[in-house]
């Protein structure tokens, strides 16, 4: 039995000209301790479709789905502690702005301190313990100094860090990672997928990755499910998506890759698709 099971996921936001869909019937489930990457390009609705399992779109979205269950649970009318109790604990997400995602009115070591407090029941000491053997686990330079400082006084790679030891805390069994690295440069990039994955097998955790990167999909993902326009175009595991892609977007996305490149520029979605209308 999957871990994260949906089918027939809509969603659909309230709008002054009437009612735009963001995502459009779609099919998802991640596997115990599975890696599956979600891909496409933006506004193909890989981001509502995950916060619409953690609850976290404004009230102009309604939601519908034959199936949302989690751990064979229906999670689809929770009730707000019922929420509360599961989100944060054993379901987390990674947030692809971390600067933003953190409070800039509190230092990063309260922040953590207070979920491990409120999810763990954990004293004060017990907490500052903790958020140190996390912060030593995610990699953070001098953590007895970094725990008391303030996400400004952080760098991006930094307050990413804080947000994955944030979203560990808990051991959660399942990790939504949103764009994870979008906003820092290529190196940093490359240390916090690594960073990434290590915790998933060291905890044992499913992950679902969004991005729009096939390069982050190729060296992370077991399954990968492709995304277009709120509908799932394709989904396959990850080499033979590579290798044999099936539907004309996946090849899209693929010939756009810069490897795969000929002529003076990249190829568009627009131009494979009209290369496809016209055999």
């Amino acid at each position: 039995m999957a871990l994260l099971n949906i089918k027939n996921l809509t969603v659909k936001f309230a709008t002054a000209t009437g009612s735009f869909t963001a995502v459009d019937g779609i099919d998802v489930h991640v596997d115990r301790g599975e890696v599956l990457a979600i891909v496409g390009e933006s506004g193909s609705g890989k981001s509502v479709s995950m916060l619409a399992v953690m609850g976290l779109l404004p009230d102009t979205a309604t939601i519908t789905a034959d199936e949302m269950t989690y751990d064979g649970r229906d999670i689809s009318n929770l009730s707000a502690s019922e929420r509360r109790h599961l989100i944060g604990r054993e379901i987390t997400m990674i947030f692809q702005e971390p600067v933003a995602s953190l409070n800039p009115s509190f230092t990063v070591g309260f922040q953590i301190e207070e979920v491990l407090r409120l999810n763990l029941g954990l004293s004060r000491d017990d907490a500052r313990a903790r958020a140190l053997d996390l912060f030593r686990a995610v990699g953070i330079p001098e953590p007895e100094t970094k725990i008391n400082a303030y996400p400004h006084q952080m760098s991006g790679g930094q307050c990413q860090r804080v947000m994955i030891a944030i979203a560990i805390a808990s051991n959660p069994r399942l990790l939504i990672a949103d764009e994870p690295t979008t906003a820092l440069d290529v190196t940093i990039q490359k240390q916090i997928l690594d960073l990434l994955m290590k915790l998933q097998e060291d905890y044992g955790m499913a992950l679902i990755l969004i991005t729009h990167d096939m390069g982050v999909v190729a060296e992370t993902a077991d399954r990968v499910v492709v995304q277009y326009q709120g509908k799932k175009m394709e989904e396959a595991d990850v080499l033979s998506l590579f290798e044999a892609p099936q539907h004309p977007y996946t090849r899209a996305l693929l010939s756009a890759l810069p490897e795969n490149a000929t002529g003076d520029r990249l190829p568009t979605v627009s131009d494979f698709f009209a290369q496809e209308a016209a055999r």
